[in-house]
């Protein structure tokens, strides 16, 4: 029997797209609330970012926007023939999850066109999600950990230290669940493609460097928090000499904005620092995250790939926020997250003293430079 094609209103759309913006459920509990696919929720959630601006916009602003007329599209078919190929070309040179992510239900191309052109299964698109089970959220829990004392382990390392633990799971299962969480095992790889011109690789810096002052190096990353259902993303940005927490986002989505929003925050609250150090993901290799960088002066740095030890401070700030906050508390909803890790990260500026401080404080350390560098 063919299954209908679901036709969703604007409000429904607008509704949900506000739902993921408020960030106070997972996509997992989404997608199970409103009987929708985890990557339409994240499609819907963009383009109301993206057009958020439109409802502001002056009727001359409209018209100015409203493109060009008839005799004018009349004129480009061809060049639309070929753009239109050519488009289908590299659309299709993308990775399947990003392809998925490219289908619009509300889209005058029918469906089945439209995954003809990015080679997608109907299957695959039409798929509705399952809830996570509560064995594989405990499953991820224990594989996060493992991760955070082993980060070179792959799925299989995984699945044999998980099995002398008495968990039987396959090596498989091991992996579906990492992409999930978004972790993978970190080893130095061969450099075995190019670099794409849009989406640009600056160079490590940190290297012999000497970090000994506040506000020299600012440093930046993602991790995935464990929840009872599902997961969310929690992005630090922090000081490189002093440990200190700057400013810090969760979301429930990998998207760009929440890691702009905890550098724009860090830079009004703290000033802005000379490097600032990432990974090669791509919110760090974006545009508007580069050109945020560089419109402040700021010099871009990034790890090797697969390099965790060049940023190994932020990875120390993870091991301690999973065991001393993460793990000692099963999150129900987001905003429990945020207010748990909202108090842990007071308590570590303010009160948690680190060894590589000489026991003291991020806090202290870092306020006490700042005088020193003004007078000097």
């Amino acid at each position: 029997m063919k299954r209908k094609r679901r036709n969703h209103s604007a409000a429904f759309k607008a509704k949900v797209a506000l739902a993921a913006l408020k960030g106070d459920k997972t996509l997992a509990e989404l997608a199970e609330q409103f009987e929708v696919h985890v990557n339409q929720i994240t499609q819907w959630k963009s383009q109301l970012q993206e057009r958020a601006s439109d409802v502001f916009a002056t009727a001359a602003e409209r018209s100015e926007s409203s493109g060009p007329d008839v005799k004018e599209l009349h004129a480009k078919i061809g060049q639309l023939a070929m753009a239109n190929d050519f488009l289908s070309r590299r659309a299709r040179s993308r990775r399947r999850c990003e392809r998925k992510t490219m289908i619009d239900r509300s889209d005058k191309l029918p469906v089945v066109r439209q995954c003809e052109l990015l080679e997608l299964s109907r299957s695959s698109v039409y798929y509705v999600p399952q809830p996570v089970s509560e064995s594989d959220l405990a499953l991820m829990r224990r594989i996060d950990e493992l991760h955070i004392n082993h980060p070179f382990a792959g799925a299989r390392m995984l699945r044999d230290l998980l099995r002398l633990e008495g968990i039987q799971v396959g090596r498989r299962h091991v992996s579906t669940l990492m992409k999930k969480m978004g972790i993978e095992a970190l080893y130095r790889r061969p450099n075995t493609s190019r670099k794409h011109p849009q989406n640009p690789i600056f160079p490590y810096l940190l290297r012999g460097l000497e970090i000994t002052r506040a506000n020299h190096v600012g440093a930046m990353d993602i991790t995935s928090i464990p929840m009872r259902k599902g997961f969310v993303y929690l992005a630090a940005v922090l000081d490189g000499a002093t440990r200190r927490v700057l400013s810090w986002r969760l979301s429930n989505s990998l998207t760009t904005d929440f890691c702009i929003e905890a550098v724009e925050e860090a830079l009004q609250r703290h000033g802005k620092p000379e490097i600032f150090n990432t990974d090669q993901g791509s919110q760090f290799t974006s545009t508007e995250f580069v050109d945020l960088l560089q419109g402040q002066g700021i010099r871009a740095s990034m790890d090797g790939k697969g390099r965790w030890v060049d940023n190994v401070f932020v990875e120390r700030l993870w091991k301690s926020v999973k065991y001393e906050e993460v793990y000692l508390h099963a999150y129900d909803s987001v905003s429990q997250a945020r207010q748990g890790l909202q108090s842990y990260f007071k308590f570590y500026n303010e009160r948690r003293p680190h060894s590589s401080l000489d026991g003291k404080t991020p806090d202290s350390v870092y306020f006490n430079s700042l005088p020193l560098q003004k007078a000097a």
